[in-house]
């Protein structure tokens, strides 16, 4: 993918600056709040990337990974055991259905899932269950509109995935239920 592919626009940037401020204010103060506005705001670059060419860049979403699992280590360490560990169980039950068929589930997502699990820790679980939930209406939208050859439609799940970890991320703290 070129470089210039991954310029966010100027409402892609206004959009993941306004989800990485709102995180931070929802988030506890100190480090756990910038590393969660820098994933909320990664989120919203990789969901419109997937949107606009169906890839999640390795470029973004490795980067982001390895600098996320840094900083658990560095200045969350008792907590950093967790993130990893739901980081490769994320990758692992995102991975299933592609070693079954490639097309159920792409690598990119994959990788996502890593970040997710490394930013989340044990609430990717949440997270993904979210994702699963708002992508079925646009599925089934998406067969009832096209008939038979919908089943086949290729349907960008990042966005979902970015969808569910910003829920986890800032609803939970807004109404009251977060640490």
């Amino acid at each position: 993918m070129p470089v210039a592919e991954l310029r966010p626009r100027l409402s892609v940037r206004f959009l993941a600056a306004a989800m990485a401020a709102l995180t931070f204010a929802a988030s506890p103060t100190g480090a756990s709040a910038a590393i969660a506005a820098f994933v909320a705001a990664v989120l919203v670059v990789i969901a419109a990337v997937d949107l606009h060419s169906m890839t999640i860049p390795n470029r973004v979403v490795l980067p982001a990974t390895a600098l996320v699992l840094l900083a658990d280590a560095v200045f969350t360490p008792a907590r950093a055991p967790e993130c990893l560990l739901a980081a490769l169980l994320a990758g692992v039950v995102l991975l299933l259905p592609n070693l079954i068929n490639s097309s159920w589930m792409g690598m990119g997502d994959v990788k996502l899932g890593l970040l997710l699990g490394a930013a989340l820790g044990w609430g990717v679980l949440g997270a993904l269950e979210i994702a699963f939930t708002a992508v079925v209406p646009f599925a089934l939208a998406i067969v009832l509109r096209q008939g038979r050859t919908g089943r086949s439609a290729a349907l960008p799940f990042g966005p979902f995935m970015a969808f569910g970890a910003l829920v986890v991320l800032i609803v939970p703290r807004l109404v009251g239920i977060g640490a």
